[in-house]
């Protein structure tokens, strides 16, 4: 895995996802991730870790799955 190169786009497009009030969650930075676009421990051995972060209230966010947003983990529309 180390000869991959990082973070690998895992969408062309953003990813809505439900979050909770106060709940954290993984932010997978790495791409390679099969619960896109939230962390399943596939970064093991790559050097990366996931983004993790508290939703600030209850509500659907557009989630980045192309890893280039500067907003992490927030889609920019970096993918377009």
């Amino acid at each position: 895995m180390k000869n991959m190169k990082l973070p690998k786009r895992a969408g062309n497009a953003s990813i809505a996802v439900a979050l909770e009030e106060g709940k954290n969650y993984a932010w997978c930075t790495c791409g390679l991730s099969e619960k896109q676009p939230l962390c399943d421990g596939k970064h093991k051995g790559t050097g990366m870790s996931p983004n993790v972060f508290t939703a600030e209230k209850t509500e659907t966010r557009n989630l980045c799955a192309c890893k280039a947003t500067k907003n992490e983990p927030f889609c920019d529309g970096s993918h377009r």
